[in-house]
């Protein structure tokens, strides 16, 4: 499973993609249609309601998944395909409830046409990227890094490693190991809720990020780790390599790598992200 999020109108909307379908979380639908300060209690109220006028259940158009909150952690949410929001956004009424519906409609193409070509996608993320100001130069960096995790992941799968959480205690094992902090540690330095950690971190961050992991991949085949608590030992490994490099960087420059900066501040912290041009 895969968690991305997608932008309506400003709003942020978390999705899920399982079994190359995505599914949105209805509570952040609701807040985008309605800017309810409690879309919870919203939807609440709009069950019962529907229930009582039509008898239908809304959350039969629902699936119970397990989804990131804002304080970092994973809890069960009714999220929807693209279908069941479709009869879901019916019961709200909100003069948005139709320019959604073309841009819930584009976002389910945009998935199909990047299943029949991979490459669509990766160039979708490339100008998403662009278009939030971050450099050419940067983005090469967070692509490169998004290739390197793919390339881990895999080799984790077919290794014996069990997906969810084994992945995330894995990567927990490389962030310590590379910068003395697990991610969920490493978001709360940085400021960040449910933002992308990797999209908050200067170049040097990613740079020693992708090493950590590339170092982890390359240990794992070379001592053909198998199973989880191999691939757990490897993972170690692999994030000292990056975290020695890291430490031997930051004597000779004076300066830290890791940093709170991240992008949601300005000017400065988005002038460090941005890097220079190339």
């Amino acid at each position: 499973m895969e968690t991305k999020l997608v932008v309506f109108q400003s709003k942020e909307i978390r999705r899920l993609l399982v079994d190359n379908v995505w599914f949105f979380a209805v509570v952040d639908v609701i807040a985008a249609l309605t800017d309810s300060d409690k879309p919870r209690d919203y939807w609440y109220r709009m069950k019962k309601r529907e229930l009582d006028a039509s008898g239908i259940e809304l959350s039969t158009f629902c699936r119970q998944l397990k989804l990131e909150s804002s304080d970092g952690k994973k809890y069960l949410t009714e999220m929807a395909s693209t279908e069941g929001l479709f009869r879901i956004i019916q019961s709200i009424p909100s003069p948005k409830a139709e320019p959604f519906k073309r841009w819930l409609a584009k976002v389910g193409y945009e998935r199909v046409q990047e299943i029949e070509d991979p490459e669509l996608a990766t160039k979708r993320i490339r100008e998403l990227y662009k278009a939030k100001g971050y450099s050419e130069a940067w983005v090469e960096k967070r692509m490169r890094g998004i290739a390197i995790r793919a390339e881990l992941t895999e080799e984790w799968k077919n290794r014996g490693v069990k997906g969810e959480p084994e992945y995330a205690i894995l990567t927990a094992e490389i962030s310590k190991a590379a910068f003395g902090m697990t991610p969920g540690e490493y978001k709360q330095f940085k400021g960040l809720g449910r933002e992308n950690l990797r999209d908050h971190m200067t170049d040097l961050e990613l740079i020693f990020s992708m090493l950590g992991e590339a170092a982890t991949t390359e240990i794992a085949r070379k001592q053909d780790a198998q199973g989880f608590p191999e691939n757990k030992v490897a993972a170690h490994k692999g994030g000292r390599i990056a975290g020695e490099a890291r430490e031997k960087l930051e004597v000779e420059t004076g300066e830290r790598v890791v940093t709170s900066e991240n992008f949601l501040v300005e000017p400065e912290s988005r002038k460090r992200l941005k890097g220079k041009k190339p």
